[in-house]
C-alpha cells in the first residue's frame, strides 16, 4: 500500500504520516519544499517522483494549504485571494489530475482534507472559506470524474490542531466540549482507505463545530 500526503510535514500532515505508516503503507509526505503544487508542472513532477519511489500511488492525501490567517472581508488584498486557493484548491486539483492515471491503475482511492469552513460562513476568513469550498466541490467533481476505478471523499476537520493558550475557548465551540487533536483526523483517513463502497462525500471530524452557529 502506497500513500503520497501532500501537506505532510505540517501537524495534521504528519499526524496522517505516522497513522498511515503505522497501518503498513509506504508514504511519501510532501512539504513546502517539494514544489510549488498550484503550478501544474511541480504537481506533476511530485507525482511522478512519489509514484517512481513507491512503485505506484494507491493513496492520495490532499492535506495542503496556506492563507489560514484572520483578516477583515473588506480588506482582503488579490495576493490573499492566491495564497489560500493556491495549495488547497488548485493544488488539490493538479495533484489529483496527476495522480489519476497511477490511481485508475491500482484501483486506489482520495482524500481531501477540506475544513468545516468549506460549510460555514467566517467572516474573518472569507479566502480560507472559499479555497475550502472549492475543495469540497473538487472532492465530488473527481468522485464522479473517475468513478469507477477510483474513489474520492474528504474530511472536514473542526478544531484538531489549536494552540494550548486556545483550548479552552475552541472547546466551548464544539458540542462535546472538547478540541480534537490530529490524531483523530488521521484515523478518518485511514478509514476512508479502507471504506470500499464510500466515494464521493465528506466525513466531518469537529466534535458537533458544525452544528454551531457562531461566526468566527
Amino acid at each position: 500500500m502506497r500513500a503520497l500526503v501532500t501537506g505532510g510535514t505540517g501537524r495534521i500532515g504528519a499526524a496522517i504520516t505516522g497513522r498511515l505508516e503505522a497501518a503498513g503503507w509506504s508514504v511519501l509526505a510532501a512539504g513546502r519544499a517539494d514544489g510549488d503544487l498550484a503550478r501544474p508542472d511541480e504537481a506533476r513532477a511530485l507525482v511522478d517522483r512519489a509514484a517512481s519511489e513507491l512503485g505506484g500511488i494507491d493513496l492520495l492525501v490532499n492535506g495542503a494549504a496556506e492563507g489560514f490567517a484572520p483578516k477583515n472581508v473588506l480588506e482582503l488584498t488579490e495576493a490573499d485571494w492566491e495564497l489560500a486557493f493556491g495549495a488547497t484548491a488548485k493544488g488539490s486539483f493538479f495533484v489529483t489530475q496527476a495522480a489519476a492515471p497511477y490511481l485508475r491503475d491500482s484501483s486506489g482511492s482520495v482524500v481531501m482534507i477540506e475544513d468545516v469552513a468549506a460549510y460555514q460562513p467566517w467572516p474573518s476568513f472569507a479566502a480560507h472559506c472559499a479555497a475550502k469550498s472549492a475543495q469540497a466541490m473538487l472532492t465530488r467533481v473527481f468522485a464522479r470524474a473517475l468513478a469507477p476505478e477510483v474513489r474520492v471523499c474528504g474530511i472536514a476537520p473542526g478544531p484538531v490542531a489549536v494552540e494550548p493558550e486556545q483550548e479552552e475557548r475552541r472547546a466551548t465551540e464544539t458540542l462535546l466540549g472538547r478540541v480534537g487533536s490530529p490524531e483523530d483526523v488521521a484515523e478518518a483517513v485511514v478509514f476512508l482507505a479502507r471504506a470500499g463502497f464510500v466515494t464521493g462525500t465528506s466525513l466531518v471530524v469537529d466534535g458537533g463545530r458544525l452544528l454551531q452557529s457562531r461566526a468566527v
